[in-house]
């Protein structure tokens, strides 16, 4: 459980000192002092690249800016210049996407993969998710239909659909379907697959080639460089003042499907050959930090892959050649324009082994790989459709990794939205295949629960940044299926105690799905919105030894930043007094006000 005791309530709310003749932002920067820049990788692509003539590289080596990170978010600071670049901050472990100065929480969908390619996909989708409160779209911008022929690019589609966006007040991700997506090469283009003695492919066991791009190829990812940095420059060119797009995915779940590692003669060749040094230092700097999986074979006085990795150096092997090729694409476009980048993880499923599932994507086992590779990735994210929704969240709350779902299944996403704003403290959730949702075919009938749900998010998109940046959210999902029927959380110096809600008096299940994301504004006051479960209070017994209880409940909605009281709610609502009933199928907003008065009882 996750607690937060009232008497930190008011610490918790970071803050700025005054400092006199200066503005509150400028107060804020100053109070942080400088800092450091991160390293340069010092093997990995750029000392590689030194291996193609001088005029074939398309790759300038800069060092990554650094932003200014603000410690004051919860009251108003001066607004900053709207052309500042959205960037990621981290304020006390949070990640937070900034965009023009405030945090922005990402309401998001992810498209199908084929419904982005034409102008008229842009007309019928935009308008239609816009209505249904989503406010950022998660569309495939893919290198075949970009540079048709080499170095002839063709960004009329992406211009409509940035067009069509902004017009109705939606931001773009793009996911740069490049070298890779889903660890196959079927959206490079047909100059590229169709020539493999200049664009080499990974190769199975058997030697076979296979329909995967090798990531050992200067040439390839001199190319993939030169695609992804005029598209950055593009998007800078049209739309640096607007806005419209706020950050861009690096490839999609990449990494070797087949017998652990690419099997090619360059690859045998560098698998023999030594560990990088500089890989070696980071992850023993970094020890303690490895996931258990990873430390249990980290050898740090070894030399070739083998000893140092074990039984994972097949896959440590992948990882680092994956993360080095997105370094070099990701530097060259932010050399163009520096938005933020990310890589996307398909996950394994259980008793999978490496190649089963992507070898060397950015699983949460080897992180630490590719954060030694690769500086410039902002951050990693993994794509959920496995029922164990929380459980991969938490392996991504790793020290300085910003939480963002890229993908998530839909038939359970309102439920898991819940959970990444309320517990995971994400900015931003996106379930796939956003497109298919439709509107109600007449007035009255029910929206879709990913809907309803960014309806009631949406109104509280202003709060929740800070409060989850100030350790004042939490969240919880149940199912029928869960192993545990009882989840707790602790907040506030209360603990909440949630069941799937059930009919009176047969007991009997009336949802199979539950959830709820609890966000406190006063020492004894909630707002909790959710449906399908019933919620009890009690005193945290490691605060005190007091007793709760409900002061009153009110269902609550918001508008333009007013709250209106639905309903006030008792009796048979709140069994006497004595729990919040949610509605089991419609999530609402309820304001809860608790009390506490001692026990009696010494501590």
């Amino acid at each position: 459980m996750h607690r937060c005791s009232p008497s930190k309530f008011a610490a918790n709310l970071p803050c700025v000192k005054n400092i006199p003749g200066t503005t509150r932002a400028e107060a804020a920067v100053a109070s942080l002092g400088s800092l450091p820049l991160p390293p340069v990788n010092a093997y990995s692509w750029h000392s590689r690249l030194r291996e193609l003539p001088e005029e074939n590289c398309a790759v300038k080596i800069v060092i990554p800016a650094v932003p200014l990170w603000f410690a004051c978010i919860f009251l108003s600071l001066t607004p900053l210049p709207a052309a500042e670049l959205p960037h990621i901050q981290m304020v006390n472990g949070t990640g937070q996407l900034i965009v023009n100065g405030r945090p922005f929480l990402i309401l998001g969908g992810e498209l199908g993969n084929s419904s982005a390619g034409t102008a008229a996909q842009a007309d019928a989708i935009i308008p239609r998710l816009a209505a249904m409160h989503v406010n950022t779209v998660l569309m495939p911008v893919a290198w075949e239909q970009l540079e048709p022929k080499e170095d002839n690019f063709d960004f009329s589609i992406l211009d409509h659909w940035m067009e069509i966006a902004r017009a109705h007040k939606v931001h773009l991700a793009l996911l740069w379907f490049g070298s890779w997506k889903n660890a196959f090469s079927n959206y490079a283009p047909s100059w590229v697959k169709s020539d493999p003695k200049r664009f080499p492919r990974a190769e199975s066991a058997e030697g076979r080639p296979l329909e995967i791009l090798s990531t050992l190829s200067l040439e390839t990812r001199r190319c993939d460089n030169r695609a992804f940095a005029a598209l950055l420059r593009h998007v800078r060119e049209k739309d640096s003042e607007q806005q419209t797009v706020l950050m861009v995915q690096v490839e999609n779940e990449v990494g070797y499907l087949g017998q652990g590692r690419d099997r090619s003669p360059e690859a045998h060749r560098l698998f023999r050959g030594r560990v990088p040094e500089v890989l070696i230092r980071a992850l023993a700097g970094k020890r303690m930090q490895l996931s258990p999986e990873f430390a249990s074979h980290f050898n740090g006085h070894g030399q070739s892959w083998t000893d140092v990795f074990g039984d994972a150096a097949n896959e440590v092997f992948m990882a680092w050649n994956y993360a080095d090729y997105i370094e070099a694409v990701t530097h060259a476009g932010k050399n163009e324009y520096a938005l933020p980048m990310y890589v996307n993880a398909q996950l394994p499923a259980p008793f999978e082994r490496a190649g089963e599932y992507p070898s060397g994507g950015p699983h949460p086992y080897y992180l630490e790989v590719w954060r030694a590779a690769a500086p410039s990735i902002d951050f990693y994210s993994p794509d959920i459709y496995w029922p164990n929704f929380e459980y991969w969240l938490q392996r991504y709350a790793i020290p300085g990794n910003a939480i963002f779902v890229p993908e998530a299944r839909m038939d359970n996403a309102a439920y898991n939205a819940f959970y990444a704003y309320g517990q995971a403290r994400a900015f931003g959730f996106s379930p796939f295949a956003v497109d298919s949702l439709t509107a109600p075919e007449k007035d009255g009938d029910p929206k879709p629960p990913l809907v309803q749900v960014y309806e009631l998010l949406d109104s509280l998109s202003d709060l929740l940044p800070p409060a989850q940046a100030a350790g004042l959210t939490r969240g919880l999902v149940l199912h029928a299926t869960s192993l545990r029927p009882t989840q707790t959380v602790a907040l506030g110096g209360y603990l909440f105690e949630a069941t799937l809600s059930r009919s009176w008096p047969a007991r009997t299940l009336l949802t199979d799905d539950g959830a709820m994301l609890i966000l406190q504004v006063s020492p004894a006051e909630f707002y909790i919105a959710g449906s399908g479960l019933t919620v009890s209070f009690a005193r945290d017994p490691d605060v005190d030894a007091g007793i709760a209880g409900i002061e009153s409940v009110e269902e609550v909605s918001r508008t333009s930043g007013q709250w209106t009281t639905e309903r006030r709610l008792n009796g048979d609502q709140t069994n006497q007094g004595r729990q919040l009933l949610m509605d089991a199928k419609r999530p609402h907003i309820y304001r809860v006000r608790l009390y506490s008065i001692p026990s009696g009882r010494e501590h």
